[in-house]
């Protein structure tokens, strides 16, 4: 790390690794065009997984109005099959993220990446091509999966490459370029969803651009660097040189000296296990990012997937739902980018903590409003924390363990997030049916009262530290 970066470091953090060290020689690559290239194309593959999570909700009104999906006990499972096919989604996360994810701690960051993004873009073209509620629920399902591999994955691949004092303002960036396509499904789902196009239905044109467009980024990216930092912990040296070397040239640097075949990201174990994620130095952390990820999820997608049911619920028409809805959803994309130019300044666990607070506050303020200028700002307020929890949470549940289980640790704990989503998705719908809005949004308050107390309490400050020393 350079001089100018750690003068700012507060007493009490790790020092820095050296400068000829692996560790040493990412944290010194400067804020370059080069760098911020590189993120944003990791981003791009995130921007078609959040437009797949996000379309949940809003495709759904168009199924409904195809007579494919059903409301109550007419629903394949015997409930509403908007519910089952949000469940769906996130079971299909949750298997992706805690089964799944940790072959990118086996197989590397890059392939697993790369692979993930394939599945999701074929089973998602696959989808929009279904007739029955069944098969359209089914290959969700399968959807889910890649996407709860690809979101570990690229949260763990950036944060192997991106300079300790970049790391939050990389996340917040990243988030920025992945939350433009929540207004961009939104504004999609309210043009295309009550349409016919060439004898198919609007839901399925907002799934086919999806799909088609994740296919596309695939090839752009097939060429992204595997992770420095995860060539040398598997004793692959010269590999992790040259695609560092590879990286300092990108940022406009000059390749640093070969790093110490002792480094300390190589003495790492080439395989971690299931068990040493509750070894204990790292058993509370885990305890806390459980409980963290099953409520945050909560909050961020009850209100996210059940934003159009909850303005129709609040006296909206249909389509004037899901155009308040785009425009609450700008803040998505707005609040990373606003967030990016302080992210570095704040622990991550005091951002987590504060966007939740923000949320409660202003979530009871939707409840009581009625007023549509009222829900937006509310809503939009709403989703500006958020966008802000959802950066600082995902920087920081990869930063407190080490390379060689990171993936996995990350995937465990993230899954629960999907698990909870799961079955909230069921239980919010019925939360909404019999005790509308008001209820739902009381369900959100308590969950982030609780990711509130996990994270303040028990969780440890990573920032200016190294990924290794945390």
């Amino acid at each position: 790390m350079t001089t100018a970066c750690t003068s700012g470091m507060a007493p009490g953090f790790a020092a820095p690794a050296p400068n000829n060290s692996l560790a040493g020689r990412i944290d010194a690559l400067p804020s370059s065009r080069g760098l911020w290239r590189f993120i944003t194309l990791l981003a791009l593959g995130g921007f078609f997984e959040l437009y797949d999570l996000f379309e949940t909700g809003y495709i759904s009104s168009g199924l409904l109005a195809a007579g494919v999906f059903h409301t109550g006990s007419a629903g394949v499972f015997g409930i509403a099959d908007q519910a089952a096919f949000a469940s769906a989604t996130f079971l299909g996360l949750f298997v992706g993220a805690s089964l799944l994810a940790p072959y990118a701690d086996r197989f590397g960051r890059r392939l697993t990446f790369m692979c993930a993004l394939a599945w999701y873009g074929v089973f998602s073209l696959l989808m929009a091509f279904q007739q029955s509620a069944e098969m359209i629920i089914l290959f969700r399902f399968l959807v889910g999966i890649g996407l709860g591999i690809e979101l570990v994955t690229i949260d763990t691949y950036l944060s192997e490459w991106v300079p300790t004092h970049l790391r939050s303002r990389a996340f917040a960036f990243s988030f920025f370029v992945q939350f433009l396509s929540v207004p961009a499904v939104a504004l999609m789902s309210w043009w295309l969803v009550p349409q016919t196009l060439l004898s198919l239905e609007g839901w399925r044109w907002v799934v086919i651009a999806g799909a088609l467009c994740s296919l596309v980024i695939w090839f752009i990216r097939k060429d992204l660097p595997e992770s420095a930092r995860w060539l040398a912990q598997q004793g692959r040296h010269q590999e992790a040189h040259q695609v560092l070397s590879a990286m300092e040239k990108r940022c406009g640097v000059a390749p640093g000296a070969d790093f110490p075949q002792d480094d300390a990201a190589a003495q790492l174990p080439k395989r971690g296990s299931f068990s040493e994620i509750w070894a204990p130095a790292y058993r509370k952390r885990t305890l806390m990012l459980v409980v963290m990820n099953f409520f945050q999820a909560i909050g961020f997608f009850g209100f996210g997937n059940w934003l159009p049911a909850l303005l129709s619920g609040k006296g909206a028409t249909a389509t004037h739902s899901l155009l308040y809805a785009f425009f609450i959803t700008l803040a998505y994309p707005l609040g990373s980018l606003i967030c990016s130019r302080y992210a570095d300044r704040i622990e991550n666990k005091w951002q987590i903590v504060l966007s939740c607070l923000m949320t409660v506050v202003f979530g009871t303020l939707f409840a009581f409003q009625t007023n549509p200028i009222l829900l937006i700002i509310c809503g939009f307020l709403i989703t500006y924390s958020n966008a802000w929890l959802t950066f600082s949470y995902h920087a920081y549940q990869t930063e407190i363990f080490p390379t060689h289980i990171r993936a996995r640790a990350v995937g465990f704990c993230y899954s629960f997030s999907r698990l909870s989503t799961a079955f909230s998705s069921i239980l919010i719908g019925l939360i909404l049916q019999y005790a509308g809005s008001q209820g739902v949004i009381a369900f959100i308050v308590v969950s982030m009262l609780m990711v509130m107390l996990s994270v303040g309490i028990y969780g440890p400050k990573t920032r200016g530290i190294d990924l290794e020393n945390i």
